[in-house]
């Protein structure tokens, strides 16, 4: 029996899918199911699967020696509910039809999705680290944290396949974290701690890069007019599969034509910049590695070409080197003396390269890169120790000042109309939360809002539509916390516009929908990394949330809220709730973050100060103010916080359009 168990579950693993139609294998599940998996407590929990038609199915629940049972229709389909206790375990659960399926080491506890884009994804150490990742990989011994990591997969209609990295749940140890999201696991840790150790189950289900609508379903975004184009031209996408990937495979290849023909770096489809003496004296320069967003190339997308000189001595000629360029996005084609050496695909990969020994010459030889970047942050990032030549144990950094010119803007390109690719409507929905439903869960939290930063005005009706849309799959409203994004960029020195504050008011409004909470992060990012490293305080703060409005614990768990101002002579007076014990900048220095406009609708940099939950709002600049904001900026230097050292959202009383 035990060999007949281990074969399905190889075939289940091989073909990386919930179902098959293979009816040679009695019971197939879903991989949700598995060895180490945790169940939510307290509920009806929907069990599912295939086996031949027409079956008794028998489930044996351990915590109760309690049988369900029920019978698979006509296509061998079945579900049916189990009712789990209050938390504990470990447990067994037995699947019985022909043949019986065991699964040990089952806990019942909270089960929480865990989704979003790269902020979510990124892990406790992998293509990032968190602060003191070491440490923190040494000490993530929890054997009552599990993790389910969702391979990435994209589908232009919803489908019940899954794959899952590491093949099943997995045991929360110094082996399995690494490359779990360290947002997910700080959340878990904290919430786990607050209560009493109980289980806690991690769905991790991520994409760096990718926008709202990648995950949300088709049937929602229908009710949302900026998307009837789109969804006019998915209905018109074949049903049938194999005709389905003919349409797509003529789409992509014509897309990738232009990507090439439209390219200045190309000549008659030959790379036309490579070449050790060509002159690129009227080349601009840029520093790698850093997003190109955070230096010449603002809100860019296309094509850039980056060449860099290096003289190498007699010693390196003849020998084979070795070329690392870190990481790179999106996607990049690499040269060395005009040869091709390497391309690498994926923002999350490091480039490394054999350059062959023929191709290393005594003095001038030069590196030619072609990056790709169809959204979000685009070129080289990361840590400037990655990007160097070396023979052996000697190492050439070449960091710092590389040459580059733009080859194509996204902007000059017709883009097909589908693509099956992660930043398409609904294509995340259908391959990566579809599959999870009906498993019950607890709630949801997301980490997202970077790759929607340009559309912050679309976003206030997305991401409330999103969630809407997942709780009507698991048809119940379950909590759903968000991380308010970071701050980012370069500091301004006077007011201005932001994109990023636009999005955060955007997220900020969502808060309107019921069992929702919000993490603020306004002073925990980096203004030179879209990636922060403390995910831990990330993590308790979405616990925070969890615990008091999920949980019933009577503790603090949000910054400062402003509700209401009103103007006395040259002065604006603030109210803010959530202040018990009052207002406080942090390290008690003055208020700062604050800017003030009159009727010319111009703001200045505003002087504040703190009486018990009221901050007092002036600047002699202003005569007469009407509006305010505070922390109205990409990186804003702000620090208003409550007496809990929970920092307050940013906000503004006006609507002005900028």
């Amino acid at each position: 029996m035990k060999l007949k168990q281990g074969i399905l579950f190889i075939l289940i693993l091989l073909i990386g899918s919930q179902f098959s139609n293979n009816l040679s294998a009695k019971v197939i599940m879903p991989v949700l199911f598995s060895n180490n998996m945790v169940l939510q407590q307290n509920t009806q929990a929907p069990v599912w699967g295939v086996c031949n038609a027409n079956r008794k199915v028998k489930v044996l629940t351990g915590w109760n020696n309690k049988t369900y049972e029920t019978v698979s229709d006509q296509s061998g389909k079945w579900k049916l509910k189990v009712e789990t206790p209050a938390a504990g375990g470990p447990f067994i659960l037995k699947v019985s039809a022909e043949e019986t399926l065991t699964f040990n080491n089952v806990m019942i506890g909270e089960v929480w999705l865990c989704s979003g884009q790269s902020n979510m994804e990124m892990p406790v150490s992998g293509w990032a680290k968190v602060a003191n990742y070491e440490q923190e990989i040494a000490t993530a011994d929890h054997s009552n944290i599990r993790l389910f990591q969702v391979e990435k997969a994209t589908a232009l209609s919803p489908v019940t396949d899954l794959k899952v990295m590491g093949g099943s749940w997995l045991v929360c140890s110094p082996k399995s974290i690494p490359e779990f999201s360290a947002t997910a696991y700080f959340f878990a840790k904290n919430l786990s701690e607050r209560l009493n150790g109980i289980p806690i189950g991690l769905i991790h289900t991520s994409w760096g890069g990718t926008p709202a609508e990648a995950w949300t379903s088709e049937k929602s975004l229908e009710l949302l007019p900026d998307y009837d184009e789109y969804i006019a031209e998915l209905k018109k996408i074949p049903s049938d599969p194999a005709e389905q990937k003919n349409y797509l495979n003529r789409q992509q290849e014509e897309w990738k034509a232009q990507l090439v023909r439209k390219d200045r770096g190309y000549v008659n489809r030959n790379a036309a910049w490579i070449k050790a003496d060509f002159d690129d004296s009227g080349w601009k320069t840029m520093q790698v590695p850093q997003f190109w967003e955070e230096q010449m190339l603002k809100d860019f997308d296309g094509a850039v070409w980056f060449r860099k000189m290096v003289d190498l001595s007699d010693a390196y000629v003849g020998k084979d080197l070795i070329l690392n360029l870190g990481t790179v996005d999106d996607n990049e084609i690499t040269f060395f003396n005009g040869q091709q050496i390497g391309a690498t695909e994926g923002y999350d990969r490091n480039r490394n390269y054999t350059i062959p020994a023929k191709l290393v010459k005594s003095g001038r030889n030069v590196i030619a890169v072609r990056v790709f970047d169809s959204g979000g942050g685009g070129g080289f990032y990361g840590d400037p120790k990655n990007v160097f030549i070396a023979l052996g144990e000697t190492m050439i950094q070449l960091s710092g000042s590389w040459k580059y010119v733009v080859g194509l803007n996204m902007k000059e390109l017709v883009a097909p109309k589908i693509v099956l690719n992660q930043v398409q409507p609904t294509t995340l929905f259908n391959a990566m939360i579809n599959p999870l439903v009906p498993y019950a869960i607890r709630g949801a939290i997301w980490y997202q809002g970077e790759a929607n930063v340009e559309r912050a005005k679309q976003y206030s009706l997305l991401f409330p539509l999103m969630i809407h849309d997942w709780r009507k799959q698991w048809n119940t409203d379950f909590p759903f916390y968000f991380v308010q994004l970071a701050n980012f960029m370069k500091r301004n020195e006077k007011p201005e516009s932001s994109q990023w504050a636009e999005l955060r008011e955007a997220q900020q409004q969502a808060l309107s929908l019921t069992n929702t909470g919000m993490a603020v992060t306004i002073d925990i990012g980096e203004g030179d990394n879209i990636h922060p490293k403390n995910k831990q305080e990330v993590g308790r703060r979405l616990a925070l949330a969890a615990a008091a409005n999920t949980y019933g614990q009577n503790i603090p768990y949000c910054g400062p809220v402003f509700t209401s101002f009103r103007i006395e002579g040259s002065k604006l007076i603030l109210q803010f709730s959530s202040v018990a014990g009052g207002l406080k900048a942090m390290n008690d220095k003055p208020v700062t973050g604050f800017a003030v406009a009159g009727v010319d609708k111009k703001f200045y940099w505003a002087t504040a100060e703190i009486d018990g939950d009221k901050v007092i709002v002036s600047c002699p600049d202003v005569e007469f103010p009407i509006a305010v904001r505070y922390g109205w900026a990409n990186n804003p230097d702000c620090n208003l916080y409550n007496i809990d050292n929970l920092p307050a959202s940013p906000f503004r009383t006006d609507n002005w359009n900028e």
